[in-house]
């Protein structure tokens, strides 16, 4: 989730309000991994000598083809003077490499019918391209390039930095995208996932090229590298282009190391004045991480609790007692930690009776579970929901390349079949592991007081 060149955007899995703020760049979202795909050819795992690691998988049901590069650096990997250079090197790499002019991008990509555009995280960093399938290589050519020989120019650079500081500026004027930035902040203090992706002002005004290049140098590496290749194409001579263009980079031996687990949560309450009629809830837990047992039965729990019309929380709180303009609930699984959220916007004389109905409706969850059939739904639900995020090329290769970056490619693929697996029981202990409705962090943003 989630974020600004305008090129392309991307799948979408999390409430809306946690896009901006999650995804620091070009696309709209950052997903977490989705369940098992549709029927047809299983991907093609290959993992080269210097550790790139290559994700293809034959879709002659596509006319194009989606060529993806995913990087393991995100806001996470950054050093606390170094806040923002994940998703200012993102924008940087579009910019010309020692062989490519600037505008690349006009006759190479969009001058053939395609698209190309990129997005930064917490937990990563990738550049997606949908073309005819005949410029498969050459897709795969022009993002090797860019992942090694941009030239960072200084003149570019400082001309970026308006760009960058307009894109603060835009998030910071949505009140929904400045709730899910200061409640992850505050959920995550003093972890590396509490960092704002797009950074700070002050570091991006006096931010060198120096910097910036000792940044990509030290990140941009083949052992952080997935490329994914999903369409009408065959494997082996997909597997041969990425070789040529990336087989020959030397191993940088840098390991990337996962941050340990957040600190439990401190219990606590933030109010905050903004211009505007109506007031922003935000309620904030932590969550499983990705590769958790319990994260299929969060998924479902999250589900059941508030992604839907007919959800627990909207059918009650908007459709049946009229207290909110909207309200829903998201599970954001990232590779270290996970955070589950409640957000609501609502008039400011209801935000005491609408966080206390939630939380309520979350102690219901602990004690009474959830029906059968509420869990049959949900299943349903989530596998419609996955079902069409990966119909397209670009679908499959964003699942596939999230996974292979974050988590692994084979319980990516299995995943459908875990959810089908959980019951009302693990639905019920979900909850009340992690919905405690006396331990919580909480956000309002309310107009000015008159």
């Amino acid at each position: 989730m989630v974020p600004s060149l305008t090129r392309m955007s991307c799948p979408a899995r999390l409430a809306p309000v946690l896009l901006a703020f999650l995804v620091g760049s070009a696309c709209s979202a950052v997903t977490p991994p989705s369940p098992r795909l549709p029927e047809g050819s299983m991907p093609t795992l290959r993992i080269l000598a210097n550790g790139v690691r290559v994700v293809i998988q034959e879709f002659p049901a596509s006319d194009v083809v989606a060529v993806q590069l995913w990087v393991g650096v995100g806001a996470r990997d950054e050093a606390p003077p170094e806040l923002g250079l994940a998703h200012y090197l993102e924008h940087m790499l579009f910019k010309g490499t020692t062989t490519r002019t600037p505008g690349f991008v006009d006759h190479e990509i969009e001058g053939v019918g395609g698209r190309i555009n990129a997005g930064t995280s917490l937990d990563h960093t990738y550049y997606h391209v949908v073309l005819p399938a005949v410029r498969a290589v050459a897709a795969i050519e022009m993002l090797a390039d860019i992942s090694v020989n941009s030239t960072l120019r200084e003149e570019t650079l400082d001309l970026e930095k308006r760009v960058v500081l307009e894109e603060m500026r835009l998030g910071e004027d949505n009140p929904r995208r400045h709730l899910g930035r200061r409640l992850y902040e505050l959920l995550f203090e003093g972890h590396p996932y509490g960092r704002p992706v797009i950074g700070t002002a002050e570091i991006i005004r006096g931010l060198t090229r120096e910097t910036l290049v000792a940044f990509y140098r030290r990140h941009y590496v083949p052992e952080s590298f997935v490329l994914v290749v999903v369409g009408r194409v065959r494997t082996p001579e997909v597997l041969a282009a990425a070789e040529r263009m990336l087989g020959w980079l030397p191993r940088s031996g840098v390991a990337r190391f996962l941050p340990s687990a957040p600190a439990a949560v401190r219990s606590q309450k933030l109010q905050v004045e903004r211009p505007g009629t109506q007031a922003y809830l935000g309620l904030a837990w932590l969550g499983p991480k990705l590769d958790h047992a319990d994260t299929p039965a969060v998924d479902l729990l999250v589900l059941i609790l508030g992604q839907s019309r007919s959800s627990r929380l909207p059918l009650m709180l908007r459709e049946r007692l009229g207290l909110v303009s909207s309200v829903s609930a998201s599970y954001s699984a990232l590779e270290a930690a996970g955070a589950v959220t409640v957000i609501a916007q609502l008039e400011p004389a209801n935000l005491a009776r609408v966080e206390a109905e939630i939380l309520r409706e979350l102690e219901r969850l602990s004690k009474r579970g959830v029906t059968g059939a509420e869990l049959r739904r949900a299943v349903t639900a989530a596998e419609a929901r996955h079902a069409f995020s990966t119909e397209t090329a670009e679908g499959r290769a964003y699942a596939f390349g999230l996974a292979e970056t974050v988590w692994r490619l084979e319980e990516e693929l299995a995943y459908v079949d875990r959810l089908r697996s959980v019951t009302p029981d693990q639905i019920r202990s979900a909850a009340r592991r992690y919905l405690d409705p006396g331990r919580y962090t909480r956000l309002a943003l309310v107009p000015p007081s008159r």
